[in-house]
């Protein structure tokens, strides 16, 4: 073939290759968005142990739950049972108020193996007090009590303005019992309490695997629970937790 017939046909499929192409980029299906996450989130509300009056709390927290509209809630009062693999696998989020008690290898694993899958948990004031002396537990939670001063009204300021959780509030009055509390380098503290010049933090997240802790310290009871910034953030933090959008209701 001679050079001036292979120019002509090079010229030609450059033509035809600059019509059809647009034509095909034109008529290509689009890509599906992302879907959404439809439905409320499938919780577990778990309340119980010694000390707080954790099953009255819990009824507090259902409460304010159930107005958002945001979740399917079961609801189990003083049964650890309920984090074991089979059971607790039916839940994207885990909401827990409980007190000191203790928890069997095979509860523990149930659940945290769960949540490193990548759900969500959510624990309130006592929760850091939970299976004393437990390293597994207090590095699944992130921190543990030490102490308290009296029952008081007491500061917060916000030190994590970008997380979703505090994103639009500055700082706020809370009367509640402060806890003192030893805490994991690897937490994101997103606010702090001061105590004779001394800050403490009150809530904080942190991964788990691929799965979302909160942990507020707010909530020694139910006066404390009914407070509206306490009901804000913790529903903020639910969310959160469970990779919703997080939107006041």
């Amino acid at each position: 073939m001679k050079l001036g017939t292979l120019a002509l046909l090079s010229v030609l499929i450059t033509l035809v290759c600059a019509v059809a192409l647009p034509l095909w980029a034109e008529n290509a299906p689009t890509p599906e968005p992302a879907a959404p996450q439809a439905g409320p989130v499938k919780t577990l509300l778990l309340t119980g142990g010694t000390v707080h009056k954790g099953v009255e709390i819990g009824d507090i927290l259902q409460q304010v739950m159930e107005k958002t509209g945001k979740f399917e809630i079961t609801r189990v009062n003083e049964d650890l049972d309920a984090l074991m693999a089979e059971k607790v696998q039916a839940y994207d989020l885990v909401v827990f108020y409980w007190t000191m008690g203790e928890i069997t290898e095979a509860q523990k694993r149930g659940l945290m193996n769960h949540i490193a899958s990548g759900k969500g948990f959510v624990t309130f004031h006592s929760g850091a007090d939970s299976f004393r002396g437990d390293p597994d537990w207090r590095a699944f939670v992130g921190g543990y009590f030490t102490g308290h001063p009296k029952f008081r009204t007491y500061q917060v300021s916000i030190t994590e303005a970008k997380s979703p959780i505090t994103e639009g509030i500055e700082e706020f009055m809370i009367e509640d019992e402060q806890y003192f509390l030893d805490y994991s380098s690897q937490v994101t503290v997103l606010a702090n309490g001061l105590h004779k010049g001394r800050t403490m933090p009150v809530m904080w997240t942190q991964e788990w695997g691929k799965g979302r802790v909160f942990y507020s310290a707010l909530g020694h009871n139910p006066k404390a629970v009914k407070q509206e910034m306490f009901q804000k953030t913790a529903i903020r933090g639910m969310l959160w937790a469970a990779g919703r959008e997080v939107k006041d209701p």
